[in-house]
């Protein structure tokens, strides 16, 4: 394993573990010449799910696209690398286990969109204003008109942490 930051071939694992959902494997790694640490994942490999996209073209699916997605969403919200992480994780599994060969992006994307929810509101408005293309503030607030609903019925908690 090349070492992230200076390149070099020459590393040690200092820490194996499962992942939380057990599918993969977790390393922490120390480069032995710069001395910088660095995490690698070890998954099964599988036979490679490809996505539908709107256009009809079909792409290989990229969980680093998956999470690319989920980190510019959460930026500057309180949320970990390691949710995210087991968000991504979730979203590859059910694509995996409920489509053989090909899913449509749709189907990718309206997973995000149900993660988000539960994990961070701010994101998950976020997320859906690009994904679903929003024109107008109309569009906002139609998005936004059930979970305030939902809100003022149960007095459930803020986005932020703070009560409702």
């Amino acid at each position: 394993m090349r070492c992230p930051y200076c390149k070099a071939d020459n590393d040690r694992v200092i820490d194996s573990r499962a992942s939380a959902d057990g599918y993969a494997i977790r390393r922490r790694r120390v480069c032995a010449d710069c001395g910088r640490r660095y995490t690698t994942y070890e998954r099964a490999e599988m036979a490679p799910l490809r996505v539908v996209k709107k256009t009809g073209e079909r792409v290989a699916f990229d969980r680093n696209k998956v999470l690319g997605g989920l980190l510019r969403a959460c930026e500057k919200r309180p949320v970990s690398n390691e949710q995210l992480e087991g968000v991504t994780d979730r979203i590859e599994r059910q694509c995996m286990e409920a489509f053989d060969k090909e899913v449509p992006s749709k189907v990718v994307g309206d997973l995000i969109m149900q993660e988000l929810r539960q994990l961070d509101q701010v994101a998950y408005v976020r997320f859906a204003s690009v994904y679903r293309e929003f024109k107008d503030v109309s569009q906002f607030l139609e998005e936004l008109k059930p979970m305030l609903e939902k809100r003022r019925e149960g007095g459930h908690e803020a986005a932020d942490g703070t009560p409702g």
